[in-house]
């Protein structure tokens, strides 16, 4: 992103960068109306502290000032170091829970000072598993790190499937080389159970069943088995367990599997004999696939196709779901989990699972055997009142009178709302940072750009603070961030990072540049890089030292860890497939906004404007509203055994028979004051122990 400052120090104007090969010079339409955010009357500029009698709860839109009074930095820090401290002492250092994810995404934003703060303090640890821990944890079962196609390389595939990924909508930087392959012939199927923006731009959409997606996958590998369609050559090379697997996919007949997926055998032949025929051929998977109860297991199977079929052998083949396990930035020396030795604790503190945040802040507890109460949450890079699943519970636990909560925060959220200090955050524009990415292979500096609005600080400075007031004698709580950028990148004698495939790359280069290219040695014809593509690059971080189609991850853990060495598909307890389809009869999508990122930008007019179509709207196919006596436009209840909601009915075939769909939102700016997630529950996924957002039955009816 290029950013115009004029001579007053304001930012007028933001663009993309042309020079970067993948960005382009342009930017998604959220972020291009970045400003409004950044200067938004919204913005909150001081720290405040919740008025004395004024209780935790749900605060009118624009009101909730009223609730809060404006005091200083110093006064603030020293309160909530105080706090913080009596907390430990009377509780345990445990019973404080830091709760963040990814509101701030640079390396230092994300997580460094703060890490250091926490595994100082002895708090519990938080296990950040909300977005893609069960994708990434089963891609790196299959193949020990996520690497995937460089976008670059789309415009040689001739079959593009997008499973998952609504790239015109998420992912828009993907978009031109998309189209790129396109004219140069190539096919583009998608496959999502709701007709989003890419898929109604598809040669064909696949409108899947929702969580069945890895019998689908299975179902595939079947007819492409069937068919002598693998790359034999490749599988004895490459991978580990085909026998097995293959032993395994006889049972997924196209007609089985038609069955669950609400697709016909024709179809699922059609697909399977495409894309194993055509090469090269790659998958676009986001992490949609993975938020049903099995969605670590269907994460496996896709991600095993292309080395069924030797995709990753053709430049412009393969499979991409991230690339961030390209990044190796020197996590020990920014987060200093070391520090947690020199705790109260003396030992690394207990583990959180931030899916089952209602859990945490209403079971758990000594008397459950997991260690104490939580009595302090400290709330960065995140907006949980609306974002965790089991929002009901989540919120009966902020409403504690005996939890402290403390939130840093740009804007008045959900979560503010609870909150007995608010402090003021810097925007991406406000600090300095570098990236890695999930999208491409670029190292990259952010630099900043203006003065902080108001109060406004990084979390970086404010953990700093923070340190130096509990005491915390360690220099590393008054690092810069231009060291711990240096610390990051692992800087060595001659000024070069060591971390691998950065060795080129220096601070000074990074500042001029801005973006830098990971170095990979395996590149053929000189440019083209291509993950898994021959056993001449290495053995591969798993425990065979291949691709495997077969954990022996898992199949060490035993019987015991409930997952199967080989992929399988299981049907979601809720699912149409499941035990409680009887009571609750459709299946819920609880979808995230294309306009806004999670909950952020949610609050912002323009940004509002453009989801007018879907906000406070339930999605619902005409043969699903016809019984229920629901018209366009009719007000419904939708509701199951954890809450109800209160929307107002779309009629559309955006969304299969027997599927209903909704958008994520703030709660103050919903009817009733309840987002999606009022009907979400805390079960969690077969790997990775993420939430299981799309495995949600209910029930409408005309309100």
């Amino acid at each position: 992103m290029l950013v115009t400052v004029d001579g007053e120090g304001r930012a007028v104007k933001v663009q993309g960068d042309p020079s970067h090969p993948v960005t382009q010079g342009f930017l998604c339409g959220k972020v291009a109306k970045y400003l409004d955010r950044v200067y938004s009357p919204q913005r909150i500029l001081h720290p405040l502290r919740r008025r004395a009698g004024v209780a935790k709860g749900p605060l009118k839109k624009g009101h909730e000032l009223e609730s809060f009074e404006q005091i200083s930095w110093d006064e603030a820090l020293d309160a909530i170091a105080a706090r913080l401290q009596q907390v430990s002492d009377q509780y345990g250092p445990e019973s404080i829970l830091p709760y963040s994810y990814a509101g701030t995404i640079g390396v230092l934003g994300y997580g460094s000072m703060d890490r250091r703060f926490f595994h100082r303090l002895g708090a519990s640890q938080l296990d950040r598993t909300i977005c893609a821990e069960a994708g990434g944890q089963a891609f790196k079962l299959v193949y020990g790190k996520k690497l995937g196609t460089p976008n670059e390389d789309f415009p040689h595939a001739k079959l593009i499937i997008a499973w998952g990924a609504n790239i015109h909508g998420n992912n828009i930087h993907l978009w031109p080389f998309v189209e790129q392959a396109r004219r140069n012939g190539a096919r583009f199927i998608v496959i999502d159970p709701y007709r989003t923006r890419t898929a109604g731009l598809a040669d064909w959409h696949i409108a899947i069943r929702p969580g069945t997606d890895a019998a689908l996958a299975l179902g595939m590998m079947h007819v492409i088995l069937r068919d002598g369609l693998e790359d034999r050559d490749y599988i004895r090379e490459m991978t580990h367990g085909f026998e097995q697997l293959a032993e395994r996919v006889r049972k997924y007949t196209p007609e089985r599997v038609a069955a669950w997926t609400g697709l016909t055998a024709v179809e699922i032949e059609q697909l399977a004999r495409e894309y194993g025929t055509t090469k090269p051929a790659v998958l676009r998977m986001n992490y949609g696939v993975q938020r049903s109860q099995n969605g670590g297991t269907a994460v496996r199977a896709i991600s095993m196709l292309p080395a069924l079929t030797g995709a990753w052998k053709h430049v412009g083949g393969g499979a991409q779901l991230s690339m961030s396990g390209a990044f190796k930035f020197d996590s020990a020396a920014i987060e200093r989990p070391d520090l947690m030795l020199a705790s109260p604790l003396g030992s690394p503190a207990r583990v959180v699972n931030m899916s089952r945040l209602g859990n945490a802040l209403t079971e758990l507890g000594d008397a459950a055997g997991d260690g104490p109460r939580v009595h302090a949450i400290f709330v960065y890079n995140s907006n949980p009142a609306a974002v965790a699943p089991n929002q009901n519970a989540v919120r009966r636990g902020f409403e504690r009178t005996d939890l402290f909560t403390v939130v840093h925060e740009q804007f008045m959220t959900d979560t503010t709302d609870y909150a007995d200090y608010v402090l003021p955050a810097t925007t991406f524009l406000e600090h300095t940072d570098i990236q890695g990415a999930y999208g491409h292979y670029f190292v990259q500096r952010s630099h900043q750009a203006i003065e902080p609005l108001g109060e406004a600080r990084s979390n970086v400075w404010l953990f700093s603070q923070l340190a130096q007031r509990m005491g915390f004698p360690e220099s590393c709580f008054r690092d810069t961030p231009e060291e711990m950028i240096r610390q990051a990148l692992n800087v060595g004698e001659n000024g070069h990072s060591r971390n691998p495939n950065m060795e080129h790359i220096t601070p000074e280069l990074l500042v001029e540049q801005g973006h830098i290219p990971l170095s990979f040695a395996n590149r053929v014809g000189g440019h083209h890089f291509l993950p898994f593509s021959s056993a001449r690059d290495g053995l591969l971080p798993t425990p065979s030292g291949k691709i495997e189609f077969y954990s022996e991850v898992l199949a060490a853990a035993g019987p015991e860890s409930g997952i199967d060495p080989l992929p399988a598909f299981i049907p979601p307890i809720e699912s149409r497939l499941g035990p409680d389809a009887g009571r609750f009869p459709l299946e819920f999508l609880p979808r995230k906004a294309d306009n806004y990122m999670n909950t952020t930008f949610a609050n912002l007019d323009g940004h509002r404007g453009m989801e007018a179509r879907t906000n406070h709207r339930l999605e619902i196919h005409p043969s699903d509203a016809k019984p229920r006596g629901i018209g366009d436009g009719d007000p419904v209840r939708i509701w199951n055994d954890r809450g109800t909601l209160e929307l107002t009915a779309l009629i559309s075939d955006r969304v299969p028979a027997g599927v209903v769909a909704g958008r994520l939102d703030w709660n103050k700016l919903s009817p009733g004051g309840r987002n999606v997630n009022a009907l979400t529950s805390e079960r969690l996924t077969d790997i990775g122990a993420a939430p299981t957002f799309y495995s949600t039955l209910v029930e409408v009816a005309r309100a």
